[in-house]
């Protein structure tokens, strides 16, 4: 699973001296489309097979690359990789390799550089909400992280708590009563700490909390401010049935309700930017317009949208038609996906991309965009 922590590991990869190969490679959803991910890959691999030959390059930096591309040939066999994206890096010099699986659609890319190039991961990563999903009761925690409908085990926390006993008389259950309040008590304290650890280490975005009705307040209460602003949102379980489908499925309906709250936050915002004449673009046109001059700082997309379009593979420029680049003068492509094209061109630009799935005013347009910089005006 994809983290932050993996991420940062990656990017501290260093060959001093001998080359880091990034490598992307698309996984299509139809498994009959996947017997061509081999090819890619080595289609991609035949682009850079020249700098293990080249005679100008220290000796165990050619090796090194030539053994790069081998490892990846031998991943991408090996392993099922899930529909979305793997991500390769090697530097088998220093006997350097991780293999990541992406949950998004990245473009195919091969980069050899001093370090390793994690920017369309980064991009991924920004794009997916990060949940701890703890269930509560007065004396166990149990604990799951839920990021790209993925649910793992994250921690268990568990204190001692009172039996009902036999009472001997109001008095004596009074008594016991209280004590196990008390214990309760300590116990959220401890959860709640914990968690913050937890949200501190693992860079965690929500918090969803499930339990019993009556006890989920008692709980939140207990919470620091910080992490309390954190929660999205609380389900009703039965901390000793629920299973871990119904955990996954309460867990996900939260963080959709929030998703959806933050889509039409953004988009909002980003209308009344445009409206007001700020640095803003809206519609499919001008959205490949300010990508094409590098004006690009945050890009929404519309979730599911495809719009036919070409590209000039020389200089980058995006359009909606034509047959010859009106840049360069060279023939484009053509592409069923100019919208995916205007994604990964805002991430090698250095912006961030969103898929809005909520339906929101942009539904009709496809595309808008906050922007570094104004736009040159038409000709």
């Amino acid at each position: 699973m994809i983290t932050a922590e993996t991420i940062a590991r990656i990017h501290r990869m260093r060959g001093h001296g001998i080359p880091v190969v990034s490598m992307y490679a698309h996984v299509p959803v139809d498994p009959g489309d996947r017997s061509g991910l081999l090819s890619r890959v080595n289609s991609m691999a035949d682009g850079i097979n020249p700098m293990a030959k080249d005679r100008s390059m220290e000796r165990a930096a050619r090796l090194s690359v030539r053994d790069d591309l081998e490892r990846f040939r031998q991943t991408v066999q090996s392993d099922y990789w899930q529909p979305g994206a793997v991500a390769m890096f090697s530097c088998s010099g220093k006997g350097l390799f991780e293999a990541v699986q992406l949950p998004h659609a990245v473009r195919d890319r091969v980069v050899v550089d001093n370090t390793a190039w994690t920017r369309p991961m980064l991009a991924v990563l920004e794009e997916y909400t990060r949940c701890c999903v703890a269930v509560v009761d007065r004396a166990s925690a149990l604990v799951w992280e839920l990021f790209a409908e993925e649910i793992e085990d994250a921690r268990t926390i568990a204190d001692p708590a009172l039996r009902n006993p036999n009472y001997a008389g109001d008095r004596e259950e009074n008594r016991v009563h209280h004590k196990v309040q008390e214990l309760a008590k300590k116990h959220y304290r401890r959860t709640a700490a914990e968690l913050a650890e937890l949200f501190d280490a693992d860079d965690y975005d929500l918090l969803a909390v499930g339990g019993h009705r009556d006890e989920i307040p008692h709980f939140l209460d207990t919470l620091p401010r910080e992490l309390r602003q954190r929660v999205a949102g609380t389900f009703t379980v039965d901390p000793n049935t629920v299973t871990l489908g119904e955990l996954k499925q309460d867990a996900a309906e939260i963080v959709t309700r929030y998703e959806r709250d933050i889509d039409v936050s953004l988009v909002g915002e980003l209308l009344e930017k445009v409206a007001t004449g700020g640095q803003a673009a809206l519609g499919v046109a001008n959205c490949l317009r300010a990508c094409t001059v590098k004006a690009v700082n945050s890009q929404l997309i519309q979730e599911g949208a495809m719009v036919d379009g070409v590209v000039c593979d020389s200089c980058g420029w995006l359009g909606l038609s034509g047959d010859e680049c009106p840049v360069s003068g060279d023939p484009v492509r053509q592409t069923e996906d100019i919208l995916d094209e205007l994604a990964q061109s805002v991430i090698d630009e250095g912006g961030s991309v969103r898929h809005v799935k909520a339906d929101t005013e942009i539904k009709e347009q496809l595309a808008a965009a906050e922007l570094r910089f104004p736009l040159p005006r038409l000709p």
